[in-house]
């Protein structure tokens, strides 16, 4: 294999950060050669799962969601797409390439979405043990209403990753929105905190990731218990996990963008973008029925947005 010769004294990247204070990578585009990469991981014949919650309306995005993962996702590598639904039967059927499948998880579909949001650390955690310790190397958590726009490879692979939040890469402690109320378990003080991680993208070993879900579902269950509910749900306990816990890797905004966010000039890629959505229309089923929303035209005005 022919590359150039890295330079000791000469850095890739000068305009963005490209290493924590613990000494883990934050991935940017031109920080990494992908071929090397490849080479790596086809040696270790790794096997990557891909997990997405498609619950209720959310169904509408996994044909867009996989597709998409076809041409962007792991290109050349061994995926499992993990589908956690409560409508199997709205699961689109999806030719996939060779050594890629989907495997169908029936879960229950609970009344509110942050319930849906916040269950998902504990079938993540109790999937982990009881069937991706056995058929994946690594997994990547992602939400279903996105979209992949250019290549995610293993570049963004490690023990444990999580991502920079694309609306508060750059701001300061202050305006992270950590939970900041002392009651609860993912109370993080505000003289505290590295960098505020989006929940929409985290990942890691199977391992690695038993541990993070299993850390965020004990915690949302200790505050259930004294009735509370941190402010961004899961992503309130996964921040507090790696405050504490940190990750090994960090994924750049590059790996979870909003387009309406604008282009900076240093995000040199979009990665993984999220969709426009009716967020009533999708959640809310009442307030279809009030709004006399037909379901039909609702359903419509998604895709013409996709």
């Amino acid at each position: 294999m022919l590359y150039e010769k890295p330079d000791a004294l000469k850095p890739v990247r000068s305009d963005v950060l490209t290493m924590t204070p613990w000494f883990s990578p934050i991935v940017w585009n031109g920080t990494y050669n992908i071929d090397i990469l490849n080479a790596q991981f086809h040696q270790r014949n790794v096997r990557i799962g891909l997990t997405v919650f498609a619950i209720k309306k959310y169904t509408v995005f996994v044909q867009t969601f996989i597709s998409t993962a076809e041409q962007f996702f792991m290109v050349g590598h061994n995926v499992s797409y993990y589908i956690f639904t409560d409508r199997v039967g709205d699961i689109p059927n999806i030719t996939l390439g060779e050594g890629r499948d989907i495997v169908i998880l029936e879960v229950p579909g609970y009344k509110r979405w942050q319930e849906v949001s916040m269950r998902r650390m504990e079938m993540i955690r109790d999937h982990s043990h009881q069937r991706f310790i056995n058929e994946v190397d690594y997994l990547v958590c992602v939400d279903v209403d996105m979209k992949f726009s250019d290549h995610v490879g293993v570049e963004s692979l490690s023990d444990v990753f999580g991502t920079l939040h694309p609306g508060y890469y750059r701001a300061s402690r202050d305006h992270f929105t950590y939970e900041r109320r002392r009651e609860s378990t993912a109370y993080i003080p505000r003289d505290e905190g590295d960098f505020y991680y989006a929940g929409g993208y985290f990942g890691g070993s199977v391992e690695e990731v038993y541990k993070l879900t299993n850390f965020c579902h004990n915690a949302m269950m200790t505050d259930k218990e004294n009735h509370i509910e941190a402010i961004w749900h899961d992503e309130s306990y996964l921040n507090k996990y790696f405050l504490y816990h940190k990750p090994t890797k960090i994924l750049s905004p590059e790996y979870l963008w909003v387009l309406s966010y604008g282009v900076p000039t240093y995000l040199q890629r979009r990665r993984f973008l999220a969709l426009p959505k009716n967020h009533i229309a999708l959640r809310n089923k009442r307030a279809l029925k009030h709004k006399k929303v037909n379901k039909k035209n609702v359903i419509a005005d998604m895709f013409e947005l996709l």
